[in-house]
C-alpha cells in the first residue's frame, strides 16, 4: 500500500465490524432498559455512557480505518494502532461501565440467572483472582513484551490468526488492567497510581529501547517504508518514540486524575468529620 491508496484502505471485515456493531447495539439496548426502569443517569451516568461511546469510536478507528492496513507497511503506524487500543479506547470503555448495560440488555430471566451465577463462590473467586491488580498488571505487561519479541512480532505480520490473537490479547489485558486500577476507592488510590506508574516505566523502557536501537528488529518492514519517506530504522525509532512519549504521558495523565480525585475525596471526608464534630459540640453545649 502506498500514500495514494491510504484513504481508500478501510477494513470492512465482518470479523471486525460485526463484533464492533454488536457491542455498541447491545450497550445501547441495555442502557435504554436501565434508564427506563430507573431514571436517566441512574446506574450508568451520562458522562460514563459518553466515555463508552468515545472509547468505541477510538477502537473502531484503530481497527477499521486505514490505520489498520497502514500498520502492515509501517511499524510506527502499527504502534499508533496499539496505543489507541490500549491507552485510549480501553480506559474509556472501562469508564463506560459496560457490564451494567450488557446485563440489562438481557431478559429479566437471563438477568437473574447471570446475577445468581456472578454471586456463586466459584465464579467470584475466579473473577477476583483474575482482576487482582497484580495479576492484571502482569498479564498486560507480559502481552506487551512477548508480542514485541522480534520473532513473534514478525510472525503476526505473516499470519492473520496470530495478528488477531495479538490484538485480542492487547485489548483484553488492557481492559482488565484499566478496570483494576480505575476502581479507585475499592483498590485504593495509592495502589492504583503505583500500578499506573509501574506500567508507564516498563512501557517507556520498551519504547526507549526501540527508539535508540541501532539495528532493525522487524525486517518485514524493510521493503515497505521507503514509499512513505522513511528508512526502516527511522520507522522503528518513530514507533519507539510513540510508545515512549504519548503512551507514557497517557499513564501519567491517568495517575494525575486519580490523585486529584483522591485529594478531593480526602477533603470531603475531612469536611464531613469537622461538620460532625461541630454538631456534636453544639449538642453537648445545649445539654450542659
Amino acid at each position: 500500500m502506498g500514500p495514494n491508496d491510504l484513504w481508500s484502505a478501510w477494513v470492512w471485515s465482518p470479523f471486525i465490524t460485526v463484533p464492533l456493531a454488536l457491542s455498541a447495539i447491545w450497550y445501547a439496548i441495555g442502557l435504554q432498559a436501565l434508564w427506563r426502569a430507573s431514571a436517566r443517569g441512574r446506574g450508568v451516568r451520562a458522562w460514563e455512557a459518553a466515555c463508552f461511546g468515545a472509547g468505541w469510536l477510538v477502537l473502531a478507528l484503530a481497527l477499521v480505518s486505514p490505520i489498520h492496513p497502514l500498520g502492515e507497511v509501517l511499524f510506527s503506524a502499527h504502534m499508533v494502532q496499539h496505543e489507541l487500543m490500549m491507552v485510549v479506547a480501553a480506559p474509556l470503555l472501562v469508564l463506560g461501565r459496560p457490564l451494567v448495560p450488557y446485563v440489562w440488555a438481557l431478559s429479566p430471566q437471563w438477568r437473574r440467572a447471570v446475577g445468581d451465577a456472578a454471586r456463586a463462590p466459584g465464579f467470584r473467586a475466579t473473577w477476583n483472582g483474575l482482576t487482582r491488580p497484580s495479576t492484571t498488571w502482569f498479564l498486560h505487561a507480559a502481552a506487551i513484551w512477548i508480542w514485541h519479541a522480534p520473532l513473534l512480532y514478525q510472525a503476526t505480520l505473516d499470519n492473520a490468526l496470530l495478528h488477531t490473537l495479538q490484538h485480542v490479547s492487547f485489548l483484553a489485558t488492557a481492559l482488565l488492567f484499566w478496570w483494576s486500577v480505575l476502581r479507585g476507592a475499592r483498590l485504593g488510590y495509592g495502589a492504583s497510581v503505583a500500578y499506573l506508574f509501574a506500567t508507564m516505566l516498563h512501557t517507556s523502557a520498551l519504547g526507549v529501547v526501540l527508539a535508540f536501537a541501532s539495528s532493525l528488529w522487524y525486517p518485514a518492514y524493510a521493503a515497505t517504508t521507503t514509499r512513505w519517506g522513511l528508512t526502516p530504522l527511522d520507522d522503528q525509532q518513530l514507533g519507539g518514540l510513540i510508545m515512549w512519549i504519548p503512551g507514557g504521558v497517557s499513564y501519567l495523565v491517568a495517575s494525575l486524575v486519580l490523585v486529584a480525585r483522591w485529594m478531593r475525596e480526602s477533603e470531603s471526608r475531612a469536611e464531613l468529620r469537622e461538620e460532625v464534630a461541630a454538631r456534636a459540640a453544639v449538642a453537648q453545649w445545649r445539654l450542659s
